[in-house]
């Protein structure tokens, strides 16, 4: 085995044998801290954020930032494997965040050691972040303030090494109709569950004006309904749910206005801040991926990505199909390629920034 895969691999395993589930990683963040200086990085820490600058950091540079998490979901329940115990079996490391997102995590940060002292055209910047499972308040909405100017990002998620080049946002709406109560034998009343009705019926057939050429059209589905207290009584409130998947043709805030102009109902969105991302296929990001035979596609997952408000790809070792599932795991070969995979990624991006 290449002694930096085998290195990737022994870090792969102390972070699987150290719970790190959203909002409780300070000890996978002392794992990366220690790892990184003791490569002869300077690491900095915010909360249970890990990041380091390459050497010779210049400003007047553009900077390419490296990440992913090391924050986990909680076990499934179907575990046949102890999830916190790290089992190489037959080219398979099993345990819980292996593949979402520790094989990325350790394959860029040794990326980012291969490359931290050579001269490149932009500055390297990687960065370990915490509550990316939670889209928590410590993670990267707190980081990247603290980063200062970034101009890209490649972002370590499991795509099989393919590029995602974009990746739907998310608004949920709770949705109330109001009516009046009344006897319902006698026809009284403005019954609330009618009106909820004719606002779903119009969200169904809904189409924006706008279209975004790499995401497609907005997706709107009604996932949950809630009216009446009897069967006698026509109900005077009706409450329903409305999944949103945005894109880059409106803002999600623009996206809220619209559909609450076209709603009989009072419509009030859970949170705004996770946005879709997208990046052209005339950015260097694409550009290098597709030169060193990356497939570019749209991902149906969301991530960190969402919360950058710079141009980003993601690509990362391992599927996503095994993220979140019992008795995870991620092949050593697909750590192996992805360094091979990433310095040639660098290496062609700094060709095109030359």
């Amino acid at each position: 085995m290449d002694p930096r895969t085998q290195e990737a691999v022994e870090l792969l395993q102390a972070l699987i044998r150290t719970p790190s589930l959203s909002r409780d990683e300070a000890r996978t963040a002392d794992l990366v801290e220690r790892f990184l200086a003791a490569h002869g990085a300077v690491p900095k820490r915010l909360y249970n954020n890990v990041w380091a600058r390459s050497e010779g950091f210049d400003p007047a540079r553009p900077t390419l930032l490296l990440n992913s998490h090391h924050d986990t979901v909680r076990p499934a329940a179907s575990y046949t494997r102890d999830p916190f115990a790290p089992t190489l079996e037959e080219g398979r490391l099993y345990g819980l965040g292996s593949n979402d997102a520790g094989a990325s995590v350790v394959a860029l940060t040794e990326t980012f050691l291969t490359f931290r002292r050579r001269k490149l055209p932009f500055n390297l910047v990687v960065a370990i972040s915490a509550e990316e499972e939670c889209m928590g308040e410590h993670g990267m909405r707190a980081l990247v303030p603290a980063l200062g100017k970034i101009d890209m990002a490649l972002v370590g998620e499991p795509t099989g090494m393919q590029a995602a080049t974009g990746e739907r946002g998310l608004v949920v709406l709770d949705c109330t109709a109001r009516g009046r109560s009344g006897h319902a034998a006698r026809g009284e009343g403005i019954n609330a569950l009618y009106i909820a009705l004719d606002d779903i019926a119009r969200l169904r057939g809904f189409r924006f004006e706008r279209e975004s050429p790499l995401l497609g059209p907005i997706g709107i589905a009604v996932t949950q309904i809630e009216a009446g207290t009897q069967h006698n009584v026509v109900p005077d409130v009706c409450r329903f749910v409305v999944d949103v998947r945005t894109t880059d043709a409106y803002t999600n805030e623009q996206t809220v206005d619209i559909l609450r102009a076209a709603l009989q109902s009072e419509a009030i969105p859970r949170s705004t801040r996770i946005r879709a991302a997208a990046v052209g296929e005339e950015h260097p990001l694409v550009q290098a991926a597709r030169a060193v035979g990356r497939r570019t596609f749209v991902s149906p997952t969301t991530s960190d990505r969402t919360l950058m408000p710079f141009p980003s790809l993601k690509m990362g070792p391992g599927e996503s199909s095994r993220s979140h599932s019992a008795d995870e795991y991620v092949l050593v070969d697909e750590i192996d390629q992805a360094l091979g995979i990433y310095e040639q990624y660098i290496e062609q991006l700094a060709k095109l920034y030359a």
